[in-house]
């Protein structure tokens, strides 16, 4: 084989390497699984939707309240707190999310308190801390 020919394989095969190499770099993390498998891939980071009652909105003692949860594997992933008093909540998975319900703490009357809610998750990018905050009348 001449130089010249040589030279075209050696060229061939370089761009073929960096090909693949440049696939692989744009395509890392980007794993099969999604909500975070434990072999280390990618997860979706949990959402939460029609959180009621509506933010600053004034509700009676012992109000119910409910949101979705989106991008949850088990519902014992969720912990809800008002005012740092951890709340009872039921969950009903309706693909693809779960419904969450809870009752605010009975202790709590004639104030502000946010409804917070913390999904725990096997890696810190994929848990989500949010919540929203209700008016709570005398009665």
């Amino acid at each position: 084989m001449t130089k010249s020919g040589l030279t075209a394989i050696f060229i061939m095969i370089s761009f073929f390497n960096s090909m693949t190499a440049h696939a692989t770099e744009h395509h890392s993390g980007h794993g099969g699984s999604m909500g975070g498998s434990s072999s280390g891939g990618a997860c979706i980071k949990p959402r939460l939707a029609k959180l009621l009652p509506a933010h600053l909105s004034t509700v009676a003692p012992e109000a119910e309240f409910s949101f979705l949860a989106f991008n949850i594997q088990k519902p014992e992933q969720i912990a809800v707190t008002v005012k740092t008093i951890p709340v009872d909540v039921t969950t009903e998975y309706k693909e693809p999310f779960f419904i969450v319900k809870g009752k605010l703490p009975s202790s709590l009357k004639n104030t502000a308190a946010r409804i917070n809610v913390k999904v725990s998750a096997k890696s810190s990018q994929c848990e989500l801390e949010n919540g929203w905050l209700v008016k709570i009348s005398d009665r």
